[in-house]
């Protein structure tokens, strides 16, 4: 198992700051094991390192005083949503307060003519998708899990839409955060542009929890396409498919969503969802827009994938078709944890410019393979990002030092590449080694800002930096 950073306690401050909050919050503060474990360990390998208490804020105005107390006693604050990160984010190094912001989860406001609504931190993507479908409006960040809205801004989550939508980054105007000593900031406008002076918004966007917790967020929205259509298109070869990806980018089709499965996958999405695919390597896809315009774009790709090989190409509009085969794409992690039982699954991802797709793919499968892993790949390669899956023994010294070093390998593989050690999973405490690696001299100046806005390192601490 990974070894997590430790860092030095503060008992004395600890045992105050809890004693406070829970004069302030009562029953709303729980220092139970099993909650406060639940609250430290997530989908990651990482070993759990549990919060000494978890508090469940209902407004703004509570989360400011949690960290007030925090500050005054110089105890770590570790905000906490649905809990799905990969990479250790919400682990407590130090110990702490975790800010459980799950009770946070008004819809605040819907201005529908300016396509942007305002939410709480704990409203999931599905929920506010539910809210929003009689509107004829949609959200489509779509990571795949149910994740809360503060931690997709958190750690700037992306997923199978980020190819035509973009990923947090682009969908989040304005933000409200708590920052280090208690105070309450707002970072924009609802303007959907703004040159005035540095940029908060996207400064707080990807930064984990470390610099400020967020406590509201308004988003872009966009239309309920007219029309939707799915596509789906076997290849012999990955590397035949991810360069007809690369062809569709720059033949300039607007690609909703384009997903690679390797033939691991297919045979782990034929087995838990009841498909029939090709046990080959498979390319989905979805367009969005008019009727006339998604059959269009969906031809034109059928022509550019035979070009490279492809065969057994389907389309279809029908919505339960659509929802089959995205659910089977959604359901992945635990569908390949069907082909070894009684394996851990452990995810990471890069992402390298899209003309070094195939090379970096190929490469991490065949790479796998002599270090004898099994390791099914999936991405959302319209933008150059894919991840591994490595399905591990932990019982197994080997097979986790194997893995470790396959994952090292991969990060420095996707670096030399132009590329990113991750391309939507975070840093946390998983990629710290490998974040100085791709920035070198600019996680100086991250640790001037961090150390600026967060001088006593109460923030999330141990993450990222």
């Amino acid at each position: 198992m990974v070894q997590a950073t430790t860092m030095p306690r503060n008992e004395t401050g600890i045992t105050a700051a809890v004693a406070r909050l829970a004069e302030q919050f009562a029953d709303r503060l729980q220092t139970g094991q099993s909650l406060r474990e639940q609250h430290g360990h997530t989908t990651t390998w990482i070993e759990t390192q549990a919060p000494d208490a978890v508090v469940f804020p209902t407004s703004t105005e509570e989360v400011a005083d949690i960290v007030k107390i925090c500050a005054e006693f110089g105890v770590p604050v570790i905000p906490f949503g649905t809990g799905t990160s990969l990479e250790g984010h919400v682990n407590a190094p130090a110990g702490g307060i975790c800010v459980d912001m799950m009770r946070m989860d008004a819809i605040l406001e819907l201005h529908q003519e300016d396509l942007d609504v305002v939410v709480q931190p704990g409203v999931t993507r599905e929920q506010l998708n539910t809210y929003l479908r009689d509107q004829g409006l949609f959200f489509p960040i779509d990571p795949g899990a149910n994740a809360s809205l503060g931690g997709m801004v958190a750690t700037r989550a992306s997923g199978t839409n980020a190819v035509r939508y973009g990923t947090m980054k682009d969908a989040v105007l304005s933000l409200e955060a708590v920052m280090a000593d208690g105070t309450v900031i707002r970072t924009a406008s609802r303007a959907k542009k703004s040159s005035a002076g540095y940029d908060m918004t996207r400064l707080l966007v990807g930064s984990e929890g470390t610099l400020g917790l967020i406590t509201e967020i308004t988003l872009r929205l966009q239309g309920i396409p007219e029309a939707i259509r799915s596509a789906r298109c076997s290849f012999r070869s990955v590397d035949e498919a991810c360069r007809a990806v690369m062809m569709t980018i720059q033949y300039g089709i607007p690609v909703a969503r384009i997903e690679l499965l390797d033939e691991l996958s297919v045979r782990a999405a034929n087995q838990h969802s009841g498909l029939e695919l090709p046990e080959v390597p498979l390319l989905l896809l979805e367009f969005h827009g008019s009727e006339a315009a998604v059959v269009e774009q969906a031809e034109t790709f059928a022509q550019i994938a035979e070009e490279f090989g492809g065969f057994d190409i389907a389309a279809t509009s029908t919505a339960e078709e659509r929802n089959k085969l995205w659910q089977a794409r959604h359901d992945m992690y635990w569908a390949c944890l069907g082909l070894r039982p009684g394996a851990k699954g452990i995810s990471t991802d890069v992402c390298v410019p899209i003309s070094r797709l195939a090379e970096c793919v190929s490469a991490a499968r065949a790479r796998a393979e002599e270090m004898g892993l099994m390791a099914p790949v999936v991405g959302h390669v319209g933008d150059g990002n894919f991840h591994a899956l490595l399905l591990i023994d932990m019982d197994s010294h080997e097979e986790r030092a194997k893995a470790d070093e396959f994952i090292g390998w991969l990060n420095d593989l996707a670096i030399s590449m132009e590329g990113t050690c991750t391309g939507e999973h975070g840093i946390g405490q998983g990629k710290r080694p490998y974040l100085q690696r791709e920035l070198g001299e600019t996680t100086r100046f991250m640790a001037a800002v961090k150390a600026a806005l967060d001088p006593d390192n109460i923030l999330n601490p141990g993450k990222i930096l």
